[in-house]
């Protein structure tokens, strides 16, 4: 791509995530049948909501200016210390979430023009941030964060393995192996983190070079130690109520059981089982939007906002929705929980960067490991993008969630929990 057609397509872009965005952010209005409808499809405004949130990052960086131009809003006053991980933060989450659009979304149309932009700006956004003679060089293995965004880059390189991989150039490649080679100095907690490491084993496995087998190993059984029962696992051997089951723990399973069976059958056993796990959180998780579009703001890490979900935009990407759970009424669910999130004031601030906060801006909600990069852990729930738009996720009309319908006094079938199902191994 010619820098003038870059430059063209750019400032196409801005007019459609700026007076555009603005223009197409009106809330739902409801039809008839009492299903809302979107004032333009669904689909277009995923789009736009990605392109709004992941242009200021992936631009930046792929000028090699993310360090100088991204700011740092650390609300414990411990700017310093989360400058050291906040770059890397922002760069992997984000990729992780956009890496199933980049690797298959439109290849024509407008939708098609910014899809190539973007993947040609995230693998120049890969490249600063591995290299060491970058001025966007990121932290890999100094204290402990970086075992967790690693992870996260990783996992965005197994999502989109052409645009992210195969595209980038040899010495690129060697920069990636070395930045997750050196992340296994970091000792990883007793809790979801056991993930992390075995996520940078299962991207090397992918990479062809050695991978350690143990550290898989490890996560996997232990992980499995620590299921509850109806679809849900304790972060570490306690319960905790929160959303990392969806942030971390079943997505990051499955990708690991996922790529690792392309180079050993040892873990193939415990597949099925975490798959029937996930599909009924995703189930319970699609039962959490209300009818307003809201969920419970419950536990830690709440400004990652819809990235709450996770876990049910990855089951819907895979097309493994339980029966009573459809495309259609995933997309409306998620789609009314992300315009009441991005439409709260203060949810941006005036250079277009994410702040911190749930519902618009609010410092005060975020735990002391929280910097402008966590925030963009939100694009996890924008992985159905990488679904065809002829695919039901996009072509079936809006339909309502399993709360509204509820609460619109229709049928609905009883819910009923997880059979308790038990893998020897597992």
């Amino acid at each position: 791509m010619s820098k003038e057609d870059s430059i063209s397509i750019d400032r196409r872009g801005f007019l459609k995530t700026g007076i555009g965005f603005a223009a197409t952010s009106a809330l739902y209005p409801s039809s008839s049948s009492g299903v809302t409808v979107s004032l333009e499809g669904d689909r277009e405004y995923w789009v736009q909501v990605l392109t709004r949130v992941s242009r200021p990052v992936l631009k930046a960086l792929s000028e090699g200016n993310l360090k100088a131009e991204m700011p740092v809003e650390a609300p414990h006053g411990n700017v310093a210390d989360r400058r050291q991980f906040t770059y890397l933060e922002a760069m992997g989450r984000l990729l992780s979430g956009i890496a199933p659009w980049l690797e298959s979304g439109a290849t024509d149309g407008d939708e098609g023009k910014q899809r190539a932009q973007f993947a040609e700006w995230s693998r120049m956004a890969i490249q600063s941030g591995t290299d060491p003679a970058s001025p966007d060089f990121m932290n890999f293995n100094h204290g402990s964060q970086p075992v967790v965004d690693a992870a996260f880059l990783a996992l965005a390189i197994l999502r989109a393995p052409n645009e992210l991989w195969h595209k980038l150039d040899a010495k690129t490649q060697r920069n990636v192996i070395a930045a997750l080679q050196s992340s296994r100095v970091i000792q990883p907690g007793y809790t979801n983190w056991l993930l992390f490491s075995a996520m940078v084993e299962a991207a090397l496995s992918f990479m062809g070079v050695w991978w350690d087998p143990m550290r898989v190993d490890y996560a996997v059984r232990t992980v499995g130690t620590w299921y509850k029962g109806d679809g849900i696992y304790g972060d570490g051997p306690a319960f905790h109520w929160d959303y990392y089951n969806s942030f971390v723990i079943q997505p990051m399973l499955l990708q690991i059981l996922d790529t690792i069976s392309k180079s050993s059958n040892s873990w193939d056993s415990f597949r099925s089982e975490a798959m029937l796990r996930a599909q009924r959180y995703a189930a319970i998780q699609e039962r959490l939007i209300s009818p307003e579009g809201t969920f419970p703001p419950i536990g830690r890490s709440l400004c990652y906002r819809f990235g709450a979900f996770h876990l049910l935009a990855d089951i819907a990407l895979r097309r493994q929705l339980l029966e009573g759970v459809s495309p259609a009424q995933v997309r409306s669910g998620i789609t009314a929980v992300m315009r009441r999130m991005i439409d709260a004031p203060g949810t941006f601030d005036q250079q277009g960067w994410l702040t911190v906060g749930f519902y618009g801006h609010q410092p005060s909600i975020a735990e002391s490991y929280i910097s402008t990069g966590s925030c963009y852990l939100c694009s996890a729930a924008w992985l159905p993008l990488g679904l065809a738009a002829a695919d039901s996720f996009w072509s079936s009309a809006p339909a309502s969630w399993t709360s509204k319908k509820i609460w619109n006094g229709e049928a609905v079938n009883a819910d009923h929990a997880l059979a308790s199902t038990h893998v020897e191994e597992f």
